[in-house]
């Protein structure tokens, strides 16, 4: 019978995730909208209902009755997988984020390794509808998200290390109850700085959306989707989002911790700050191009992570017994230490010549033409 119980909660609470979570893709896709508009000097959605709340339930009344397309050459069955299989990585994340003091789907051991586990999947379903839809330009879109995804994985995984060592456990629970009195965004800012543009690059937003460059590859992976197939794909967008933002507020920013607030609303507060960063990003750098990119990940998240990791790894073993007045100061000046070579390196770098104007060509003055005679 407990059994029985036990495993209706867990059906009624999975499904109350699932809800929960497509409401907030609804909801975060016209907050985008609105803070767009307000840096692009623009209103926004503002025609179907009051202050154009109600433009979401438009826009998915739109993407269930839009004819579903499926290109004559594309690969069947991997065409119409790929969205099937876009979704499930991003809900899956929740299962071991702690919303609040004791609401938690499942406190693994090991839940930071799940949820990285978990987020590299994506990379098979956005191969998937790249290759599948015999596009090149869907193809070219696929292989730079691969390759963009692969190559940000590894300074963002370098980046949490050091918070996990100092919290001494891989569980998302163990590490919001270490986080008292002092979240580990003030003993880490730099791995935080590195975890964050990491995984903005992973989710494939501005500066960072080069797979879905409009002007050259017409929205890359998913260019021969439409209707809920199209759907499917803005809907693990957007939840990714909040799995990232949930991940950071858990790792680096106290989790649910707070007071006088519930517990759970302390987490929401805080997720949708760092939503609205991401958002803020979007509305306002340009795109990178290709090689930036590259280079940004390999010479300059890279050995900026593994700087951080060796004084993250100093710092822990030094103060371990100490206040965490005389921690701080000790991670304080780990920091500094990492981020001086940096300031100095910038700081001494030759900007790049302009390549020189050709020379003005000269043109022979025009000879008078004899008229008729």
């Amino acid at each position: 019978m407990n059994t029985l119980i036990n495993l209706l909660l867990m059906v009624l609470g999975s499904a109350a995730l699932v809800v929960f979570l497509a409401v907030t893709m609804m909801f975060l896709t016209y907050l985008e909208r609105k803070i767009v508009a307000r840096i692009q000097d623009r209103v926004g959605p503002n025609r179907v209902g009051h202050l154009g709340l109600m433009q979401p339930m438009a826009d998915m009344v739109k993407m269930f009755i839009k004819e579903d397309i499926t290109p004559r050459a594309a690969h069947r069955w991997i065409f119409n997988l790929a969205p099937i299989l876009v979704v499930p990585p991003a809900l899956l994340v929740f299962a071991v984020i702690p919303f609040g003091r004791g609401i938690v789907g499942a406190d693994l051991n090991i839940g930071f390794l799940y949820v990285i586990a978990l987020s590299s999947t994506t990379t098979i379903a956005l191969f998937m509808a790249g290759w599948g839809a015999r596009n090149k330009y869907a193809l070219l879109g696929a292989m730079r998200a691969v390759a963009q995804i692969v190559s940000y994985e590894i300074p963002q995984v370098l980046s949490v290390i050091g918070v996990l060592m100092v919290a001494g456990s891989l569980s998302m629970v163990r590490i919001v109850e270490a986080q008292q009195p002092l979240w580990f965004i003030l003993l880490q800012p730099v791995g935080f700085l590195i975890f964050l543009i990491a995984s903005v690059a992973e989710l494939n937003r501005t500066p960072f959306d080069i797979p879905e460059a409009e002007s050259e590859l017409v929205a890359g992976h998913h260019i021969e989707y439409s209707g809920l197939k199209f759907g499917m794909f803005m809907l693990a967008e957007y939840v990714s989002v909040f799995a990232i933002a949930a991940v950071a507020v858990t790792l680096f920013l106290g989790g649910w911790r707070g007071p006088f607030l519930p517990s759970w609303l302390w987490f929401l507060l805080k997720a949708y700050a760092v939503v609205f960063i991401l958002m803020w990003l979007r509305g306002t750098l340009p795109r990178l191009r290709v090689d930036q990119l590259m280079n940004l990940a390999w010479k300059g998240l890279v050995p900026l992570a593994l700087g951080n990791l060796l004084t993250a790894a100093l710092a822990t073993v030094l103060t371990v017994q100490t206040s965490p007045f005389v921690r701080l100061m000790g991670f304080t000046l780990a920091n500094v230490l990492v981020v001086t070579p940096l300031v100095i390196v910038t700081s001494l770098r030759q900007p790049e010549a302009e390549p020189a104007a050709p020379a003005p060509r000269e043109v022979p003055a025009m000879q008078p033409q004899p008229g008729p005679q």
